[in-house]
């Protein structure tokens, strides 16, 4: 059985430490699915296509690594996907309180899918999403927060 992941979420925009945590990851799985959450009731900052493409850039020529958008929940799109892991990462405790919850519903709805935390490192764990988005809404410079691939593309 192959070890498949699903590292979930926004991804708006994604930062150096999404990248640190799939990179530092892929020695752990055969194949790693950056799954891109779409939301009906909110819409991104940044398009879902713009992510997408963006996430495929960072990892051009990792050929296991999958970039895809699904509905719904996690957990099913992880059945739908035959992947037996959700990846995680975290930053701080409370990161760990409120993932370590939706681990255990998960695991409720079935048991034969698997949460693997991974730390951030402590140089990223400061940078989230949300307080990048910020940034770039008032102008600010993120670009040491973005993956290189894609910092002239972010501003």
């Amino acid at each position: 059985m192959s070890k498949i992941a699903v590292f979930p979420g926004s991804f708006d925009p994604i930062t150096t430490g999404h990248e640190s945590i799939i990179r530092r990851s892929l020695p752990l799985f055969d194949k790693i699915i950056v799954a891109i959450g779409v939301n009906s009731t909110k819409e991104g900052f940044f398009p879902t296509e713009k992510r997408k493409q963006w996430i495929e850039k960072i990892f051009t020529g990792v050929k296991n690594i999958e970039v895809k958008t699904y509905k719904g929940l996690t957990i099913d799109f992880c059945k739908q996907e035959k992947a037996n892991y959700i990846l995680r990462g975290l930053r701080t405790s409370a990161d760990f309180e409120f993932e370590r919850v939706i681990a255990q519903m998960n695991r409720s709805m079935n048991d034969k899918i698997e949460t693997v935390f991974i730390l951030s490192t402590p140089e990223l764990s400061a940078i989230n999403s949300t307080v990048v988005r910020d940034i770039i809404r008032n102008n600010g410079d993120a670009s040491q927060f973005v993956p290189s691939a894609i910092r002239k593309e972010v501003k």
